[in-house]
């Protein structure tokens, strides 16, 4: 049994985004020949969640919207309140995506089979961005031989 770390860099382009690392993730399994083992990601933010979910671009507008509809943006906010604390020069209001954050999940751990994802047929390793754009990081450990 070996560990083996990646960092994933993901630039995102929306406020709001999914990105399916699925591919990035099988690509790393596979370069490092793991057949067996197990795979950590966790996001290393606090405004990112990691899920397993369909690859769908329809599916992914509804998740959007039903997010939105739990930690709207424009309701009022204790964390937004940026003059009551100290904070860095151009941060953000956003606690509307910590809340949507703190729903989700930042870190999961996945079977590797075979060489590959232990994954359902129409599952994939998402990435939301919910207060993008930004430079963002997951990490990879993989436990395996």
């Amino acid at each position: 049994m070996q560990f083996i770390h990646q960092t994933f860099e993901i630039q995102t382009q929306e406020n709001f985004q999914i990105v399916d690392l699925t591919p990035r993730i099988q690509t790393w399994i596979q370069t490092e020949a793991i057949q067996q083992g197990q795979i950590t990601l966790v996001g290393q933010h606090t405004t990112t969640a990691l899920i397993i979910n369909e690859a769908e671009e329809r599916l992914w507008k509804d998740i959007q919207i039903f997010l939105e509809k739990l930690a709207p943006s424009g309701n009022r906010y204790f964390h937004n309140d940026l003059h009551l604390r100290d904070v860095p020069e151009n941060e953000p209001i956003n606690a509307h995506s910590h809340l949507m954050a703190m729903l989700l999940d930042t870190s999961m751990v996945l079977p590797i089979i075979g060489g590959k994802l232990g994954l359902g047929t129409y599952q994939s390793v998402l990435m939301l961005e919910l207060d993008g754009p930004r430079s963002r990081k997951v990490l990879g450990q993989i436990l395996g031989a």
